[in-house]
């Protein structure tokens, strides 16, 4: 059998900008709980949930003052427990997102490790004396812009952190912090939880000696970039991330992941060799950096089921760089290896601003037929853009440091409702983040029954993908697309069975011939009776998408 990700969906939650159960202006534990009806409704299978650990939030989440604590903003243990229990009595998995390479400044260990140079855990992060001439030891930048080094005046020495100076780096050749976050694993999966998804892991490798890494020459840029990160770009990261030592520890957590069994099986849906574990993994300045992404599946598959994929998110909008994009995945898969695909997340512009509403709704089609597991972030079921933003609404530490990089307009709240917030929080609670001004016109209530609408698109797109074997299961091959310049064609297919994707990026109308007869079973846009039925030509109108069946596919129809 299967592992349940394989086939499933995955389904991105924020849970800050999710929804508000309490009234506080902050999405919760309880506000998840609320919407799992919707989720099976929509028909995903799984739920990632962004951090909601102890937090001093400066990071939102990301900065975790206690692995085993859940953050008052988003309730309590018990809180967790319910969800657990009601998302598994739906038949939906939950993951964790697990944060390896740091801490806040705010945890124990941070705490202790800064109290004396002497102290038992100053080795639990990376500290280094001043370099000569009294600067930082090397010179590693922070992604949030400046030296990743900070001082710390009372030791006389540096900690290093890639990140924000509240989030200091562990110091992973020290087997104590192995042992310590193998006790947070363990206390998850002992909750029940169906895998992690695991943050920045490719940083937690660093060279043990810190060399200077190599500057980046003013005018070269990784290829596949959309957007500039500023300082962070000078250099080139070979000695801050993905070191050898990262696959080693990839190991032995898969081998736990893998192996670790519950005392109480009372919360478990999910059986030891079937949880997921994804990592982020961002390689693209790396010389032949599709092999070393792809390396993180491990050599005997022994590492992550799924080193994550944002090639999609990078990608210009066009037939040729989508269609490097999968095969550029495809070619450097491993044996066996299994590949997924996003379109956003809560670090990533979305999708409907990067592009535009209509090629937003192409992409959906694109993504659910797509070999591979998918992942949705909240709210790209609905095409919801970036919120603008005025200076003063900005919470993001990225964003106060450098604004074109701020997370904000990504993260505000999801539109339920035509109330105002879009019945993310009640009326007269002002939402942590402001809500996009056509939340009420893009709400899931609005949405829902409208059957030109993204909502029901996407739901119908994830019907079929469960109800057509080759959409899951079925291999991906390209046809040509004949005289259309800015379209994309592939087929997918599984024994008998066929389906034919066709995307244009254009926009002007494409004629598209295809091997065989089609029905069109879904497009992007509004079709008549006449252009549905049966053909083997398919007249495109501008950046159009269409999902075709084989009319000699056994299935005699689409079970939706």
């Amino acid at each position: 059998m299967s592992p349940w990700w394989r086939d499933g969906v995955l389904y991105q939650v924020y849970p800050l900008s999710f929804k508000d159960s309490n009234a506080d202006g902050h999405g919760d534990l309880l506000g998840v709980v609320s919407t799992l009806d919707y989720l099976c409704w929509l028909g995903v299978d799984g739920i990632w949930l962004n951090p909601f650990f102890r937090s001093p939030m400066v990071d939102f989440g990301y900065d975790i003052s206690d692995h085993c604590a859940v953050d008052g903003r988003f309730g309590d243990q018990a809180d967790v427990e319910v969800l657990i229990r009601e998302a598994h009595a739906r038949g939906l998995r939950i993951v964790l997102d697990l944060v390896l390479n740091h801490t806040s400044d705010e945890h124990p260990w941070f705490a202790e490790s800064r109290s004396s140079r002497r102290s038992p855990r100053r080795d639990w992060y990376v500290w280094r004396p001043p370099a000569a001439d009294g600067g930082p030891p090397n010179n590693w930048k922070s992604a949030f812009g400046g030296p990743a080094w900070t001082f710390d005046p009372h030791s006389g020495e540096y900690y290093l952190h890639t990140f924000h100076r509240r989030q200091p780096d562990l110091n992973w050749r020290n087997p104590a912090i192995e042992r310590a976050m193998w006790e947070v694993v363990r206390f998850w999966l002992d909750a029940g939880v169906d895998g992690f998804r695991l943050d920045a892991i490719h940083h937690i490798g660093k060279h043990p000696q810190l060399p200077d890494n190599p500057p980046r020459e003013p005018s070269a840029r990784p290829d596949t970039a959309y957007r500039l990160l500023g300082e962070f770009d000078s250099v080139l990261h070979r000695y801050d991330k993905n070191d050898p030592l990262v696959h080693d520890v990839l190991r032995r957590f898969r081998n736990l992941l893998d192996t670790h069994r519950p005392a109480s099986a009372d919360a478990v849906l999910t059986e030891p060799g079937h949880r997921l574990s994804v990592g982020e993994v961002h390689l693209f300045d790396w010389p032949d950096w599709p092999q070393h992404w792809a390396g993180y599946y491990g050599a005997e598959l022994d590492e992550l089921h799924m080193p994550l994929n944002l090639l999609l998110v990078s990608a210009p909008w066009s037939a040729e760089a989508i269609r490097s994009a999968i095969s550029t995945v495809e070619s450097c898969l491993p044996r066996s290896a299994w590949p997924n695909w996003a379109l956003g997340n809560h670090d990533e512009s979305r999708v409907a601003s990067r592009y535009g509403q209509p090629q937003a709704r192409a992409g959906m089609l694109l993504l659910l037929t797509l070999r591979g597991t998918p992942l949705i972030y909240y709210g790209d079921e609905l095409g919801l853009p970036d919120t603008p933003l005025a200076a003063g609404q900005i919470r993001d530490p990225w964003g106060h440091r450098q604004p074109a990089l701020g997370r904000d307009p990504q993260r505000c709240p999801m539109p339920w409702t035509s109330d105002p917030h879009g019945g993310f929080c009640p009326p007269g609670i002002q939402p942590w983040l402001p809500a996009h001004p056509a939340a009420p016109e893009l709400s899931v209530a609005n949405q829902r029954d409208r059957p030109d609408s993204m909502l029901t698109l996407t739901r119908r797109l994830i019907a079929l993908r469960r109800h057509r074997p080759e959409l899951t299961s079925g291999s991906l091959d390209w046809v040509e697309a004949g005289a259309a310049t800015d379209v994309l064609v592939y087929r997918r297919t599984h024994r008998d069975n066929r389906s034919y994707v066709l995307v244009n990026f254009g926009a002007q109308p494409a004629t598209v011939r295809l091997p065989e007869t089609i029905t069109v079973a879904v497009s992007t846009v509004a079709r008549s009776a006449a252009s549905q039925g049966r053909r083997a030509q398919v007249q495109l109108e501008p950046f159009e998408a269409v999902l075709g069946l084989s009319i000699t596919s056994p299935a005699a129809n689409d079970g939706t």
